[in-house]
């Protein structure tokens, strides 16, 4: 990590600043692509890796004093540790008094919430190949001990029309402590309408299985073009996250399809792991 301490940041502001401070680094600025509660993110020219990339910068001063102490760094020693062909590539972090400025892998095809609103839902095939590889790298995080604790379609970017990539890893965290015992979470974590009942219900949770979940609400998603569960009442959430899954009669999806959601979108004790996601006959169909 680079770090500078410079008294010029107390007088240059705001998107001038971001400029002056990537620009020394090789970075050419060129639009802002999306903006958040604690963050934003612009995307940049790079004389370094001679292609566009995606700049994270997050203010010190916005954030709560736990997330600067322990979920920032955090989440960048872990997209600097983690390696995978479905995880976005880190490249550099720049340090400030005031600032961190990320450096990643650029999605020019957007995110798979984009996808999905300008197709309406994906086709079968297509949204297999896609939840494949939100499956294989979410068994590589959990695997390296890892939960990502925010998966949503929003958090899975297109580098590739075929290649879906899980970014975003600020929720993410070590499920085992220094003895290698499993931690169970206590704090939530992510989106509601992506959230397990146990989460939602405050019960001390196993990470790795609400990955599961939101993987299932994932795939829901991409083959109906909805959410399966209405989230903008919370109370109303609580109760319909533990009922059957009611499925739109349009699209028309197949049974094994809608047989895999079901066993994910399970409660904990009887949710679908991965050994069962990946042989399940929906899974495994129009494998290579």
């Amino acid at each position: 990590m680079n770090t500078i301490d410079s008294a010029e940041e107390h007088s240059k502001e705001g998107d001038k600043y971001h400029n002056y401070i990537l620009e020394k680094y090789g970075y050419d600025v060129i639009k802002k692509l999306a903006s958040g509660t604690f963050s934003k993110v612009v995307l940049a020219d790079s004389k370094r890796q001679q292609h566009h990339v995606a700049v994270k910068i997050i203010t010190k001063s916005d954030l709560p004093q736990s997330l600067l102490d322990k979920f920032i760094p955090r989440e960048i020693f872990l997209i600097k540790t983690l390696k995978h062909e479905n995880i976005l590539n880190y490249f550099q972090c720049i340090e400030t008094s005031h600032r961190y400025y990320i450096v990643m892998e650029y999605a020019e095809h957007g995110t798979l919430l984009d996808l999905i609103n300008r197709e309406n839902y994906l086709n079968i095939s297509q949204a297999r190949t896609f939840f494949k590889q939100i499956i294989s790298v979410l068994e590589y995080c959990h695997s390296h001990s890892v939960v990502h604790r925010d998966i949503k379609c929003e958090n899975l970017l297109l580098c590739s029309e075929n290649t879906i990539k899980l970014g975003d890893f600020g929720f993410a965290r070590s499920m085992l402590e220094a003895g290698k015992s499993v931690v169970l979470s206590k704090t939530f974590c992510g989106s509601y309408a992506y959230a397990s009942p146990e989460l939602l219900r405050g019960i001390p949770y196993q990470p790795q299985t609400a990955d599961i979940w939101a993987a299932g609400v994932v795939l829901f998603s991409m083959v109906f073009g909805k959410m399966p569960f209405n989230y903008s009442n919370l109370r109303e959430l609580v109760l319909q996250v533990e009922r059957k899954i009611d499925f739109p009669k349009e699209p028309a999806v197949d049974y094994n399809c809608k047989n895999l959601i079901v066993q994910i979108l399970s409660p904990m004790k009887i949710r679908a792991t991965m050994e069962k996601i990946k042989n399940h006959p929906w899974f495994v169909l129009g494998a290579n």
